[in-house]
């Protein structure tokens, strides 16, 4: 089933080298499995899944589901840390899926998994709480890297989304001539930087290397910038930058 995700990387060989230091950000280990529920219409794609990420000692599926009226049927009984859900599925898709999980077991952290490339199923996945969006051609080794990655509160998009995302609302900010009534929250120097990183898709550990600051650091920042826009999630915070035009995009 790997071939279902593109080819197999090598990601502690590729992810795990750089300019930390070794006392620095180490990953913690987890008291207890992270706790997932993979929703898709495809049984074999749910059961190739399960398959490669029974491998990950930190990582337990404990449920399935074939629809989104399903997917919320067992994250309410469930309560999974992460659910992996496709967008485009029968009976109930997995956008207002999204919606309804984040009602009934507000701890989930979305993550959803499709082969659906088009800019307004990612932003309608935004909207509706999604923490990640990826598509099905990425490797087996990035699937579980994106739960965990979610699991400690990053995001997650695909590079080739992250960029139709940008160039949407680049767009979008150039049509409008609209001007904001209220002030916006204003942001140091540093959040700023870390901010436009974040835009490019740049996760932690990259930020913490380019600006030579602790991945701890760079979490601080994002925690910070979050709280002073009143926003949920990492996307959440670059469409307001972008909308509000606290990001310039050249």
């Amino acid at each position: 089933m790997a071939d279902s995700f593109g080819p197999r990387r090598d990601a502690e060989a590729g992810g795990a080298s750089g300019g930390c230091r070794p006392d620095e950000d180490e990953p913690r280990p987890r008291a207890e499995p992270i706790r997932v529920l993979v929703v898709d219409d495809h049984a074999l794609f749910r059961r190739g899944l399960e398959i490669v990420l029974a491998t990950e000692e930190d990582i337990e599926v404990v449920g399935e589901a074939g629809d989104g009226s399903e997917a919320v049927e067992k994250a309410t009984d469930l309560l999974p840390d992460i659910v992996l859900m496709d967008v485009r599925m029968p009976k109930r898709g997995g956008i207002e899926a999204c919606t309804a999980i984040k009602e009934v077991a507000p701890s989930a952290k979305i993550i959803m998994l499709t082969i659906s490339d088009e800019e307004a199923d990612l932003y309608d996945a935004i909207k509706a709480g999604a923490t990640g969006y990826l598509l099905k051609e990425i490797s087996t080794d990035e699937v579980a890297t994106a739960i965990r990655a979610v699991a400690d509160g990053q995001s997650q998009i695909s590079p080739s989304m992250a960029s139709k995302l940008l160039s949407e609302f680049k767009s979008m900010i150039q049509r409008t001539d609209e001007r904001r009534l209220v002030p916006a929250p204003r942001l140091t120097d540093r959040e700023m930087d870390v901010l436009k990183l974040v835009a490019t898709g740049m996760n932690n550990r990259d930020i913490a290397k380019e600006l030579f600051i602790s991945e701890n650091t760079v979490k601080n920042h994002v925690r910070n910038i979050l709280e002073k826009l009143q926003l949920h999630s990492r996307m959440e915070a670059v469409v307001y930058a972008m909308r509000e035009k606290i990001l310039e995009i050249r």
